[in-house]
């Protein structure tokens, strides 16, 4: 039996930029990929859609091989960062353009285009130009086009880059619930770290080109394969390995972490929410399991970012982020992080314990 869902190995070079990325997304999927302007993320796209040429490599798709196949006949959909409507078409018109290629009859069109608006929530919108339309509007016509033709696979070029903070939480989450209701295997490019982590089944984390890792949001989070990885998604605190015997306190006889040092650049990595923090000299820090200790800590800044206060703090010429539930008291503070919370890297790479 074929396999499902979409299996690709990318390759393409360009002028000043090459791509030689593999990954998969199993059918049903909404899949996110990410990473910093000019990694190639929209480029992996437009080599899937078939709007570049693929070098060399391969493009699976529910089991068929689309490397040579025309756009046209790949039963993939995409919706661009600008949406590419068209302007002298009414909202009915715009969706209905894929259907009248396809040659579906006018009652067949008409009974898809009002359920497809139904769909993305635009009821009573047929007869409205798209210069009528917010900005929100307009993507989910664009969406509801891009669903019209039925396609096996929907690609998203940072939909909602153009849209304020608040508007582009609730697209995502609208976004999210059409992708559970179609069951249609997608890619969603983005650059937003929190909008990949709240709507996406798989991560796929780019730079320069090649894909650093891919899998579930919970595990790249908390499990960065590299250091690019672990900064990339979310902040951390990069220190090397030799503060080690400076700070570990060990609870009874148990030893989690053993200091050996490593010949390359050893670094230990660990989240600023996993911070403890302790701004009353005469209390000793509430931790009672192994763990980093981090005294007398210079507090540089704190900024109130609504659920938390976000501190930065110097200790012995090392930064490190912090996050509080309340302002401290003092200019001095001490820091704790849980052992189990440190994660080892040598030269970039994660270590296993």
């Amino acid at each position: 039996m074929a396999a499902e869902g979409l299996s690709c190995v990318l390759k393409a070079f360009y002028k000043d930029f090459s791509l030689d990325v593999s990954f998969s997304v199993q059918a049903g999927e909404l899949a996110c990929i990410i990473g910093p302007s000019g990694c190639g993320k929209s480029t992996s796209l437009q080599l899937i859609a078939g709007l570049l040429p693929l070098h060399s490599g391969s493009l699976v798709l529910n089991g068929k091989d689309l490397s040579q196949t025309p756009v046209h006949q790949r039963q993939i959909a995409m919706v661009f960062q600008d949406y590419a409507l068209f302007p002298h078409m009414s909202v009915e018109q715009n969706i209905a353009y894929p259907l009248k290629l396809r040659k579906l009859s006018k009652t067949k069109r008409a009974e898809r285009i009002n359920r497809l608006l139904s769909l993305v929530a635009l009821e009573g919108y047929q007869k409205r130009r798209s210069q009528e339309l917010s900005g929100g509007e307009r993507q989910r016509v664009a969406l509801a086009r891009a669903l019209a033709s039925q396609p096996q696979l929907l690609l998203l070029d940072e939909p909602l880059s153009a849209l304020d903070a608040k508007l582009r939480k609730h697209l995502r989450e609208e976004i999210r619930r059409i992708h559970d209701e179609t069951g249609i295997t997608t890619i969603y490019v983005t650059h937003d770290q929190e909008e990949a982590l709240s709507i996406a089944d798989r991560i796929i984390v780019m730079n320069e080109g090649k894909v650093m890792q891919e899998g579930p949001g919970e595990a790249i989070y908390s499990n960065p394969a590299n250091l690019f990885v672990a900064t990339f998604m979310g902040e951390g605190n990069i220190l090397p390995y030799s503060v080690i015997p400076k700070t570990l306190v060990k609870i009874g006889s148990f030893e989690p972490f053993v200091f050996k040092p490593q010949e390359g650049q050893h670094t230990i990595f660990f989240r600023p929410e996993e911070v403890s923090v302790q701004d009353d000299a005469s209390l000793p820090l509430a931790e009672y399991l192994p763990h980093l200790k981090f005294k007398d800590a210079e507090l540089v800044s704190c900024e109130f970012q609504g659920d938390h206060y976000r501190l930065t703090c110097s200790w012995e010429g090392h930064t490190i982020i912090a996050h509080a539930s309340h302002r401290p008291i003092a200019d001095h503070v001490t820091l704790g992080v849980r052992i189990k919370a440190v994660s080892e890297y040598l030269d970039g790479a994660l270590m296993t314990k």
